[in-house]
């Protein structure tokens, strides 16, 4: 068993950092928000899970304050939109780095649909969105109490739009929709193809 402490990776032998690689796999948070001018943003996050369910919660960690959090900030709400294997390319094109002002949506042949509850727009073809208000926002700090610039959005989901064909029995088959996630290394990812079931042990 290797042991090494953040950072320190390559004095244990290891090339590349793990990190991402061993907590895996991470659904990708594919968030469209609106800025207080207007402004759309379109962007997958590798750090994105859901992390409450009464109320349902989402959330995304953003590296520097870039476009997604900084607008999620100023309008208080964000969409968060399911990359499904058919959306897998036009996820990545939102991926550039763009200037503010230029549209994700354009870039990546998407069009957008207006939301219920929030002001940002939803991608249009993907399978389910969740609309959400932001609870809180914050910057994460180290163990020394140091700023990481790294910006934590918390939403609360306020709406979701479900496509009729992931459901069976009133239930949502995974597999159907194919949800695409995050893996290490700068280019890997996973579908979801396959489950299997295991029931909870009773008390």
């Amino acid at each position: 068993m290797i042991f090494y402490e953040p950072g320190q990776h390559r004095l244990a032998g290891i090339a590349h950092d793990p990190f991402k690689a061993l907590v895996a796999p991470r659904p990708i948070g594919w968030v469209s928000t609106m800025a207080a001018d207007g402004s759309v943003n379109l962007a997958p996050y590798s750090f994105f899970n859901a992390i409450g369910e009464a109320p349902p919660m989402l959330a995304f960690s953003s590296s520097g304050a870039k476009d997604s959090a900084t607008f999620a900030g100023e309008v208080r709400e964000f969409v968060w939109n399911l990359v499904t294997f058919e959306l897998r390319e036009q996820m990545n094109e939102t991926s550039a780095p763009l200037p503010r002002g230029q549209s994700e949506f354009r870039r990546a042949g998407l069009a957008m649909a207006a939301s219920e509850r929030v002001a940002p727009p939803r991608v249009a073809s993907a399978q389910c969105a969740m609309e959400c208000k932001v609870v809180d926002k914050l910057e994460l700090r180290d163990v020394e109490g140091r700023g990481t610039n790294q910006h934590l959005v918390i939403g609360q989901v306020v709406g979701v739009h479900l496509a009729e064909t992931a459901l069976v029995d009133g239930a949502v088959e995974t597999e159907r929709l194919r949800p695409v996630a995050r893996l290490g290394g700068s280019a890997d990812y996973t579908v979801v193809e396959r489950i299997f079931k295991m029931t909870r042990p009773p008390a």
